[in-house]
C-alpha cells in the first residue's frame, strides 16, 4: 500500500464532507433538526439549542462512497471484499439505529430518543449478524495478547466478546460525542491508529481504507464542527463510529488494543459508571458532572482547553497502542 493511496483516501473522504455540508446543514436547520440541550447540563450550553444535528450522515456517506471507490482502486477485478463489507455494514446498522434515536429527539421532541432497552436490542442484532458472519468465514476465535506471542482460545467464548466490544464501544464513543469537536478529533486520531497498524503492522487493505476514509470524513467534519459548532454529528454518526472502531479492531485481531487506542472513550464511561454507583451507594457525586469533559467545563475550563486536552490524551493513548503492537511486539 503506497502513500499515494493513503493521500487520496483522506482527501476523497474529506473532499465529500465537505462539499456536502452546505448543502446538507442548512437543509437540516429547514427541517428543524436542531439540538435539545439537557437542563441539568452546563447552563453555557443552552446557546447551543437549535444547532442542527443528525450531521453524521455525511460521516456516514463519504465513508461509504470513499470506502467503496478505493476498495475497487486497490482490489481491481476482485471487487470489495467480505472484510469491508462488514466493516461498512456496521457503520451503516450503527448509523440507522442512531438517526432513528435522533429522529425521536428532534422531530418526536422527546429528549431521550428511544429507551435504553431498544437502543440495545437494536445493538445486539446488529453484532449478533456480524459475528454469525464472521463465523462463515472460519474467522479464528482466538484472543492475543498485545505485545505477545501468547493466544488464548475462546471458541463460543469469542461471540460474547464480539458482542460486548460492538455493543460497549458504541456507547462509549456516544457518551464522548458533548463538546464541539470532541469526538469529531478523538474519534479520528483512534482511527488513525488502527489504520498506521493495518499499514504497517498487520497488512490489511480493506481495514487501512476503512480507517482513512473515516479520518478523512471526520476531518471535513471537524471543518464545521469545531468550536463554534454550526452541526452535530448526533447519534448518528457516533453510534457508527462506535461500531465501526470496534469492528475494525476485531477484524484486525487487535481485541485488546482498542482499550489502549480508544482510552478517552474507556476513561469517559468509566466516569459514568464511577459518578452512578457513588450516588446511588454514597448519595455522593465523585464528578461535578459526567461523562468527564463536563466535569472540567465546571471547574472553569473552556470548552476548547477540554477538547484540545482531550485530544493529546487521545493521541498519547494512540500512540502508546502503536508502539506496544509494533515495537515491542
Amino acid at each position: 500500500m503506497n502513500v499515494t493511496i493513503l493521500i487520496m483516501t483522506i482527501l476523497i473522504a474529506a473532499l465529500i464532507t465537505v462539499l456536502l455540508s452546505p448543502i446538507v446543514i442548512p437543509f437540516l436547520r429547514r427541517l428543524k433538526f436542531g439540538q435539545s440541550i439537557r437542563e441539568e447540563g452546563p447552563k453555557s450550553h443552552q446557546k447551543k439549542s437549535g444547532t442542527p444535528t443528525m450531521g453524521g450522515v455525511m460521516i456516514i456517506f463519504s465513508v461509504v462512497v470513499t470506502s467503496i471507490i478505493m476498495g475497487i482502486k486497490i482490489h481491481g477485478g476482485g471487487g470489495i471484499t467480505y472484510q469491508m463489507w462488514l466493516l461498512l455494514f456496521v457503520l451503516v446498522g450503527y448509523g440507522l439505529l442512531g438517526f432513528l434515536d435522533d429522529f425521536i429527539k428532534v422531530v418526536m421532541k422527546r429528549n431521550l430518543g428511544l429507551t435504553s432497552k431498544q437502543k440495545l436490542l437494536g445493538q445486539l442484532i446488529i453484532a449478533v449478524i456480524f459475528y454469525f458472519i464472521l463465523r462463515m468465514q472460519d474467522f479464528p476465535t482466538s484472543l492475543q495478547i498485545p505485545g505477545t506471542d501468547v493466544y488464548f482460545e475462546l471458541g463460543w467464548g469469542y461471540a460474547v466478546l464480539i458482542i460486548f466490544m460492538l455493543v460497549g464501544s458504541s456507547n462509549a464513543v456516544n457518551l464522548t460525542d458533548g463538546l464541539d469537536g470532541l469526538l469529531a478529533g478523538t474519534a479520528a486520531i483512534a482511527f488513525g491508529a488502527f489504520a498506521v497498524l493495518a499499514w504497517y503492522d498487520i497488512p490489511q487493505d480493506d481495514v487501512f481504507i476503512f480507517s482513512l476514509s473515516v479520518v478523512g470524513a471526520l476531518l471535513g467534519f471537524l471543518a464545521f464542527n469545531a468550536h463554534p459548532a454550526k452541526v452535530f454529528m448526533g447519534d448518528t454518526g457516533s453510534l457508527a463510529l462506535g461500531g465501526s472502531i470496534a469492528a475494525i479492531a476485531i477484524l484486525s485481531k487487535l481485541e485488546i488494543l482498542l482499550v489502549i487506542i480508544g482510552g478517552v472513550f474507556v476513561v469517559e464511561t468509566l466516569s459514568v459508571i464511577i459518578q452512578v454507583i457513588s450516588f446511588k451507594t454514597t448519595g455522593k457525586r465523585v464528578f461535578k458532572m459526567s461523562p468527564l469533559h463536563h466535569h472540567y467545563e465546571l471547574l472553569g475550563w473552556s470548552e476548547w482547553r477540554v477538547v484540545t486536552t482531550f485530544w493529546l490524551i487521545g493521541l498519547l493513548f494512540a500512540v502508546l497502542g502503536v508502539y506496544i503492537e509494533v515495537w515491542v511486539g
